[in-house]
Order: C-alpha cells, then sequence, then structure tokens
C-alpha cells in the first residue's frame, strides 16, 4: 500500500487595499471572511488611507479570503497590491489590529 501526504508550503502574503476601504466596515468584513478559512494574520487601517492585510497559510485558502473579500468591497477597492513572503508562523489567529 502507497501513501501519498501532499506537503502544502505556507506563505505570507501582505495585500494593500487603495480606494475607500476606511469607515466603510472593510476591517470587519475581512475579518468575519478570514475566519471561513483556514489563515492567521491580521487586517488593520493604515494612516495613508488603505487597508493592510497580512496573512498566512495555503494558497488556496488565501485565494478563498481574497476572492471573498473582492466580491463582498468590489464597489470600495480601486487599486490592491501583493507581496509574497516566506512564512513565519507568529500569527495563532487572526484578528483586527488596531495600531
Amino acid at each position: 500500500m502507497k501513501v501519498v501526504l501532499e506537503v502544502y508550503e505556507m506563505e505570507r502574503r501582505v495585500y494593500h487595499f487603495g480606494g475607500r476601504v476606511q469607515g466603510v466596515g472593510f476591517r470587519y468584513t475581512t475579518q468575519n471572511i478570514a475566519m471561513r478559512y483556514n489563515v492567521h494574520g491580521y487586517v488593520r487601517n493604515l494612516n495613508d488611507g488603505r487597508v493592510e492585510l497580512v496573512m498566512e497559510g495555503d494558497d488556496r485558502e488565501m485565494d478563498g479570503v481574497v476572492d471573498s473579500l473582492r466580491q463582498r468591497m468590489n464597489g470600495y477597492i480601486r487599486q490592491v497590491d501583493a507581496q509574497v513572503i516566506p512564512a513565519t508562523g507568529e500569527f495563532d489567529d487572526f484578528m483586527i489590529r488596531h495600531y
């Protein structure tokens, strides 16, 4: 009997959302969506008016978060910048940061 194990490398994605993304429930919507997926990290407002989303997890899980977020908040998002870097494993859950 041959057992095949799939190994998923975790990565970290950092997103910066621009547009009318503050004061419209963007962080709370992001948190609610992220809780349905196996991702860890945070979302926070930036001083320049953008929202930063940092998460770690499997590609498919993170894709699900971003796809759902884009569908729910489509009318508010005007720009998305993304960066992929190695995961650190520092997060235990997903949260809204207020700093």
